[in-house]
């Protein structure tokens, strides 16, 4: 998880939105070699009024309606932070009229000069991860599914 306080580089799949959803009449942007796709965007709850970032996209096919790509997401100055988590959504606009969604699948801050900013590991003693029982946090059903028993659980536990 990360606190968009500063640019932040991101990872995942962008779906246009159709003229009839009201996206772009022209459908979706072709990448240029030369420049990147650049736009403005928010984080849901966060509006286009109360939570604007800059957005830039590269490495998406060209006329896909749904494809891999990558970014930097650059916040507006004066707008609080925002989490940014795999799995979240960024509502990609032109003004703030929206015009595609962004899946993150990946993100890391970057450092002012604008290399990636690592993370330092964390030390977790042996005897509390043995003790953690609880299902990781998830925005899916993937926490119920992580918890939930079978019948298949038992004939493996038998092996």
């Amino acid at each position: 998880m990360v606190m968009m306080t500063g640019s932040l580089a991101v990872r995942g799949t962008v779906v246009w939105l159709t003229p009839q959803q009201g996206g772009r009449v022209s459908g979706p942007p072709e990448p240029d070699y030369d420049y990147d796709y650049t736009a403005t965007a928010y984080l849901p709850p966060r509006t286009a009024d109360d939570g604007q970032a800059g957005i830039a996209l590269r490495e998406f096919a060209p006329g896909a309606w749904r494809t891999p790509a990558e970014g930097i997401l650059v916040p507006a100055k004066g707008h609080r932070a925002q989490q940014v988590i795999p799995g979240c959504i960024v509502v990609i606009t032109e003004g703030t009229r929206p015009v595609g969604l962004l899946t993150v699948e990946e993100v890391h801050a970057l450092a002012p000069d604008g290399s990636r900013v690592v993370p330092a590991a964390v030390d977790v003693p042996p005897a509390e991860v043995a003790t953690t029982t609880d299902p990781p946090y998830r925005h899916s059903t993937a926490a119920s599914r992580w918890a939930s028993k079978h019948a298949s659980d038992d004939q493996l536990a038998n092996l």
